[in-house]
């Protein structure tokens, strides 16, 4: 959703509310400025996109090492 500085400004309450399920962008002279986003958001959509990579039968542990072998 792309809202002007002033809209956003007048009903901020309202965005803050929109930007748990949506990006909000906020455009200032025509030209889209910032991104208000939710930041627990982002880490469930990085942990979902993980979701699948790591076997179920290992452990942290594991996984940690692995990855360590590999550098």
């Amino acid at each position: 959703m792309i809202v002007t500085a002033t809209e956003f400004k007048m009903n901020l309450g309202k965005y803050l509310i929109l930007a748990e399920t949506e990006d909000i962008f906020i455009s200032r002279n025509g030209k889209v400025s910032v991104k208000l986003v939710n930041n627990n958001q982002d880490r469930v959509q990085a942990m979902q996109s993980l979701f699948g990579c790591i076997p179920s039968d290992i452990t942290s542990e594991e996984a940690r090492e692995e990855r360590l072998n590999r550098i």
